[in-house]
């Protein structure tokens, strides 16, 4: 079977792989794009950036937390708010941003390719899926895979009560109780959604601080709004072992001995490149040990004609950033060295209630 060629195969459809096969289609050139879901987008899409922050719209809408400061604090939209609500807003907004992402790669001529992506040498990658079974040669290679919610074997994620940040719009019903293990952004975000929503949430963050590259008086604020609604913060602490008990609680044993009990659990310390299908090693690249791609500042790998761009290459994970990683790892592959950027001045957005975003070097 003869491999279709291409100039450049771009593995994954998250916004630096969308951004990098647009880039480069631009610049004329026959641009593959392999998505291992049966839908475009990535997890931004599909499971992690979208979804929160429409989840996050929902909860200040039905919660009315806008307007408290009108109406006062009681005031609430809607009295008994179920995860069917959220979910129902939430798939809405996925199949509109899907459809969207579709039509970008379509009208600038891409071929997309559902299947799942391994290398069988550097420059060949034999795509399996449902309905496809092919192999595609490009002269040039841009992985942009994204992450996965990373495991532990302390925490046994069961989809109902103990979730990982993929599954928490799966949780049955709103938990009165909720224990959240890392304050990354993640973390926080999610523990600032339950919280205006009126679950008690309880905190576990084994550094002594919260989101430690941003701004800590910023922080500092950020902690006074968690407490002002009733989140209990314990820093300083890490889990030990989480189990379900027979009444369907869950606890959480801290190796400092306590105990933390919740109705559920959000397990969401950090994540893992989504490289295990890959099979790296026929193109000779390597992964650190939570699945990041070593690259350089023009996300080249140690393979010339392979580049990484996104979550896979590890902070800061934001699906701004992703994108502008993608469209200059793209001019790059392609020789256009008139492409730069400046990493020192991405903005970030944090989307906590209330929002945080700064750009540049912090006070520290």
């Amino acid at each position: 079977m003869s491999a279709a060629k291409y100039d450049l195969t771009v593995i994954g459809s998250g916004p630096s792989g969308q951004r990098a096969a647009v880039a480069a289609s631009k610049m004329k050139k026959r641009v593959a794009v392999v998505e291992a879901r049966s839908v475009v987008g990535g997890v931004c899409i599909n499971t992690g950036t979208i979804p929160s922050k429409t989840m996050r719209e929902a909860v200040l809408h039905l919660s009315g937390y806008n307007y408290r400061s009108v109406y006062g604090v009681n005031y609430r939209v809607k009295e008994k708010i179920t995860m069917a609500d959220l979910a129902f807003r939430v798939q809405a907004v996925i199949r509109t941003e899907v459809d969207v992402t579709e039509a970008q790669l379509s009208r600038n001529g891409i071929d997309v390719v559902h299947g799942i992506a391994r290398f069988v040498d550097p420059h060949q990658v034999r795509v399996e899926g449902v309905q496809t079974d092919t192999t595609l040669e490009s002269d040039r290679v841009i992985i942009a895979v994204g992450t996965k919610p990373a495991c532990s074997p302390k925490v046994p994620i069961n989809g109902r009560t103990i979730v990982n940040s993929d599954q928490i719009l799966d949780l049955p019903v709103l938990p009165r109780s909720l224990i959240v293990v890392g304050g990354g952004v993640v973390g926080v975000e999610y523990t600032c959604m339950f919280a205006i929503l009126g679950v008690r949430v309880t905190m576990i963050e084994k550094r002594n601080k919260l989101l430690e590259f941003a701004d800590q008086e910023i922080v500092e604020a950020l902690s006074y709004h968690l407490r002002d609604s009733r989140v209990t913060l314990r820093l300083g602490e890490e889990v030990e072992s989480v189990e379900e008990l027979p009444d369907g609680t869950v606890v959480a044993n801290l190796e400092s001995k306590k105990r933390v009990s919740g109705d559920a659990l959000l397990y969401a310390v950090g994540r893992q490149g989504n490289i295990d299908e890959l099979n790296l090693a026929a193109a000779g690249i390597d992964a650190d040990n939570r699945g990041r791609i070593p690259v350089d500042e023009h996300y080249q790998t140690k393979v010339e004609h392979i580049y990484a761009v996104g979550d896979v290459v590890g902070f800061p994970s934001l699906a701004s950033v992703s994108m502008e990683q993608g469209r200059i790892a793209a001019a790059r592959a392609f020789d256009d060295h008139a492409t730069t950027s400046n990493p020192s001045f991405y903005p970030y957005g944090i989307y906590t209630i209330p929002e945080i975003s700064f750009i540049g070097k912090t006070e520290e």
